[in-house]
């Protein structure tokens, strides 16, 4: 019951997701391209953020790492210019964290904040 309640004293091994880092604006057309054949999602996170990072840390515990698609990660503070160009290429408003579900060369789906972990992205994969 303790350990329920307190956690375990025994350290927790750390899942790993299998994180793209989006650095370049020439990724995002190679983000296009891939998505005519596989899902592809981008997840903007800003590091400066609690709010970021608490959605961030939930949806690494609950990805299915056997999702059939490639995950982006895109630090938007330390690429801005990448961030704004999502927003124009793939006609989004810019939020923060943002996960686009991209697919056909379109974004089939996108949530920010909380909603993001209510987001079933395993629907559009």
């Amino acid at each position: 019951m303790f350990k329920k309640l307190f956690g375990s004293s025994e350290p927790r091994e750390e899942k790993v997701l299998p994180w793209i880092l989006l650095t370049s604006l020439d990724q995002l057309q190679e983000i296009s391209e891939k998505s005519k054949g596989k899902t592809q999602l981008i997840f903007k996170h800003s590091t400066r953020c609690g709010i970021s990072r608490m959605v961030k840390n939930q949806f690494i515990e609950n990805y299915n790492l056997e999702t059939n698609a490639d995950l982006y990660y895109l630090d938007l503070l330390s690429y801005r210019d990448v961030s704004n160009e999502v927003g124009y290429k793939f006609n989004v408003i810019h939020q923060s964290p943002q996960l686009l579900i991209i697919k056909n060369d379109i974004v089939a789906k996108h949530a920010s904040h909380g909603a993001i972990n209510n987001l079933n992205y395993a629907n559009y994969v």
